[in-house]
């Protein structure tokens, strides 16, 4: 049996939830106004990269980390990449 109440579980739904919401926001500013971000639009995309950054420090704390580990374990791995010239492709291991 799956069991879906590990700590991390909600964050992380709740995550892709607000990425999807952010999402659909840019969606709307390139569909609707020509790619122009107003003011508004500005406020609003802040308000939900806030609930992202949340989630994702949800996410984080419970697996005691940092918002700078993962952050200097994101660069590390994008500089290694890019001295190996695999910046571009795909998959986790290049």
């Amino acid at each position: 049996m799956v069991h879906t109440d590990h700590p991390i579980v909600y964050p992380t739904l709740g995550l892709v939830n607000e990425a999807g919401e952010l999402a659909g926001k840019v969606k709307k500013i390139f569909r609707d106004k020509g790619g122009i971000i107003s003011p508004a639009d500005r406020e609003a995309l802040k308000y939900e990269l806030g609930d992202v950054l949340w989630y994702l420090t949800q996410i984080a704390t419970e697996l005691d980390l940092s918002l700078q580990e993962v952050a200097e374990s994101n660069l590390e791995k994008l500089f290694s990449r890019l001295e190996r010239g695999t910046i571009r492709g795909e998959g986790d291991e290049r």
